[in-house]
């Protein structure tokens, strides 16, 4: 396998999103996405009310993003993170409602800040001035448009760094495409392979479905994850997937997956499950326990014997 192929020098990287600001596209999309909350198709939940009026459904976030913390985040992949952390931006709310979420309190409860797009875009060159490797957008599914209306003042303002996004793959089309040409990095989530336990677990029944349309057309835009000399991420695709106990997820089916899209994804297959959020609940139970080492390794396992080999090799066991 040749190196250089996933590798992308510093010193010929420009973000993404440069282009299209000088060409007037992004202020064009921003604009576009904007008036789309009119009747918000924003996410795969096509709520249609007005947020522009501050309505709100499925993601109860209105005309404003809400920003629960941000900061220089050294908890994550070592290519994202790297000496200087990720500059994370975590948005409040969610449109997925995953009864383990880890993140609970800010994906299902009120927390944080509204924040404006000039908020927004000083979030972002303030993280940029401590040192960041990246902009990394954490659950930004149901906040495109904010994101391109706040990313246009920042660039505005001097901002030059990549933007990740950080998602639980749970994305529409529109805002794919609205981010094509913007996101140097994507970084899904794939949770779960069947629809039956997808609607049981994360309360959406189409999610399979959705993933796998979403990790397709990340990979089409950005293909394969690519390093800068120091081992710093800077265009591509990277894969997050989280063993649940008894193999719950699909694991296998997803790896196969990923593995038919391209033998060189990246791909981080995560042992941190514990248990989180409402699977204290009877119904739940079967969930209610940590991962064991025995079913992460079967996890890492199943993405090898798919044929992936770009594995991260952080994180790998609960325990």
């Amino acid at each position: 396998m040749n190196d250089k192929q996933f590798f992308l020098s510093k010193h010929d990287f420009e973000p993404a999103y440069l282009a299209l600001y000088r060409s007037g596209e992004l202020q064009r999309r921003a604009r576009e996405a904007i008036a789309a909350l009119e009747n918000c198709q924003v996410c795969p939940r096509d709520c249609k009310v007005n947020r522009i009026e501050n309505k709100t459904a499925a993601c109860k976030t209105g005309r404003y993003a809400r920003v629960a913390s941000y900061f220089p985040h050294r908890g994550e992949e070592d290519c994202l993170r790297g000496w200087r952390g990720s500059g994370t931006i975590f948005f409040s709310w969610c449109n997925l409602r995953c009864v383990f979420c880890q993140n609970y309190d800010i994906s299902q409860e009120e927390a944080g800040i509204v924040a404006t797009p000039q908020i927004l875009a000083g979030m972002m060159l303030e993280l940029q001035g401590l040192g960041c490797h990246n902009i990394n957008f954490v659950t930004p599914e149901h906040v495109v448009p904010q994101v391109l209306e706040g990313l246009v003042i920042a660039i505005e303002q001097g901002l030059r760094l990549p933007i990740v996004y950080n998602t639980s793959a749970y994305d529409s089309m529109e805002s794919l495409h609205w981010m094509d040409g913007i996101v140097d990095i994507y970084m899904p989530d794939f949770k779960f392979w069947n629809e039956r336990l997808s609607l049981q677990y994360l309360k959406a029944k189409d999610y399979p479905e959705v993933a796998r349309r979403v990790v397709t057309e990340m990979h089409r835009q950005v293909g394969d994850l690519k390093l800068d000399e120091d081992g710093i991420a800077k265009r591509g695709v990277l894969v997050r997937h989280l063993v649940m106990p008894g193999n719950i997820a699909g694991t296998n089916e997803i790896m196969q997956f990923l593995a038919g899209i391209s033998p060189d994804m990246y791909v981080n297959v995560m042992g941190q499950y514990y248990p989180s959020g409402k699977v204290s609940e009877e119904k739940y139970s079967d969930i209610n326990r940590r991962v064991t080492s025995r079913e992460v390794r079967d996890g890492r396992q199943a993405a090898l014997d798919a044929g992936l080999w770009r594995l991260d090799e952080r994180r790998q066991f609960a325990f």
